[in-house]
């Protein structure tokens, strides 16, 4: 079979993979699409290039509105590509309101028709203006498959119309990338005194990410016994330095400023224990917390708030601890429990590595996404099949 994929996340190849993985399950052609090159969070241009373990066709296309996650579209044209090339179905792994969703669905229906479908990580029922609306609704009553993230987002997309066939799947990691580390790798990465636990934060430095509830809670730890690592950079960035220094603590908080995503597992894995104390806002809450699934895979315990999905994969996995959104106190009882005790570090590690792997890897996420196509072109054809029946056996009355 042959799969048409239009992705910008793709531009970083590593996002390839999970394509990768299901073509060496199942064995289908893949084309690519991709941004010829894509301005991503940070302002980096990633040029649009094939993951070298990717045995694919790749389209690399300009884009207009390059950077903008759901304004961009492809400077190509969909329709010729789909007329030159008989593909069995198309994912666009973009949000249903986003433009360049609606370009390739618009692009399918005026052609071939065949089984489409898409990518979402929206939680909450929003309603957007025209012309989004529109791209929406037209997206949800002609696709024949879409694969949200979470529970959470299947019941958006289902209460806003969406009909057909599902599979919630999650933002899946590499477990020959994410993993567990020896602890001279550990001390390389990121050294440490003696018996010192190593607290870190990954992600995005905005103020959602409740990182002034963290810097608040750090000052009521005892003196000695750990450090804050933090990986990423953003807006809040000095606001961020500022508060440190106010509260004294600039002694013990390294930044160490963006980190490229080859590079990210390695300082993941030298961590002793992961916060995400992410802070629910009247237009967001935490859609996934994909840091948390490759903190677990790299055998480091998880503390999170209770935004958004954050508290559904910490008790579904037993990786960690949950504490509410916002409350300073009561992240400064779990992280001083996760700093005495290195039996509950490992007890929590442990459990949450066995259900990240069960559950989030490369291999569980690429056979519940091939399984669904499958049943979806299956079922297409099974549909084609029996109307050419039907003109045949009506063209013999």
């Amino acid at each position: 079979m042959r799969i048409l994929v239009v992705s910008h996340s793709c531009a970083i190849p590593l996002n390839q993979q999970i394509y990768a993985e299901i073509r060496r399950q199942t064995g289908w052609e893949f084309t690519l699409v991709v941004p010829q090159s894509w301005l991503d969070e940070f302002g980096n241009a990633l040029p649009g290039q094939l993951w070298s373990g990717f045995d694919a066709q790749l389209v690399a296309s300009p884009v207009h509105l390059n950077g903008n996650i759901i304004l961009h579209w492809y400077r190509t044209s969909f329709r010729r590509l789909l007329l030159d090339t008989r593909f069995d179905a198309i994912y666009v792994n973009h949000e249903p309101y986003g433009v360049a969703t609606a370009q390739v669905c618009w692009a399918n229906l005026r052609t071939r028709r065949i089984p489409f479908g898409f990518y979402s990580c929206q939680n909450l029922e929003k309603s957007y203006p025209p012309p989004f609306c529109w791209m929406e609704r037209m997206v949800y009553l002609s696709s024949a498959f879409a694969f949200p993230i979470t529970d959470a987002v299947g019941r958006v997309i289902q209460g806003k119309g969406f009909r057909g066939a599902m599979a919630v799947c999650p933002l899946p990691f590499d477990p020959g990338l994410y993993r567990k580390r020896p602890a001279e790798e550990r001390q390389e990465a990121i050294p440490r005194k003696q018996s010192e636990v190593v607290i870190g934060y990954v992600g995005r430095l905005v103020e959602q990410k409740g990182l002034r509830t963290l810097v608040e809670a750090l000052t009521r730890l005892p003196d000695s016994g750990w450090k804050l690592i933090v990986i990423g950079s953003g807006p809040f960035e000095q606001s961020f330095d500022d508060l440190v220094c106010e509260r004294g603590l600039s002694n013990r908080v390294s930044r160490l400023g963006y980190v490229s995503h080859e590079v990210t597992p390695r300082y993941l894995a030298a961590l002793d224990v992961l916060v995400l104390p992410s802070e629910t806002q009247p237009n967001w809450k935490e859609q996934f917390g994909r840091v948390i699934m490759e903190a677990l895979a790299c055998g480091v315990p998880v503390i999170g708030s209770d935004s958004g999905e954050i508290p559904n994969l910490i008790n579904a996995s037993g990786g960690g601890r949950v504490f509410p959104e916002r409350n300073s106190v009561a992240l400064a009882e779990m992280l001083r429990q996760m700093i005495s005790d290195e039996t509950l570090r490992r007890s929590c590690a442990n459990i949450g590595y066995a259900w990240t792997i069960k559950n989030v890897s490369l291999a569980a996420v690429a056979a519940s996404m091939a399984a669904t196509i499958e049943s979806v072109i299956a079922g297409n054809n099974h549909k084609a099949n029996g109307a050419s029946e039907l003109m045949v056996s009506s063209a013999g009355q």
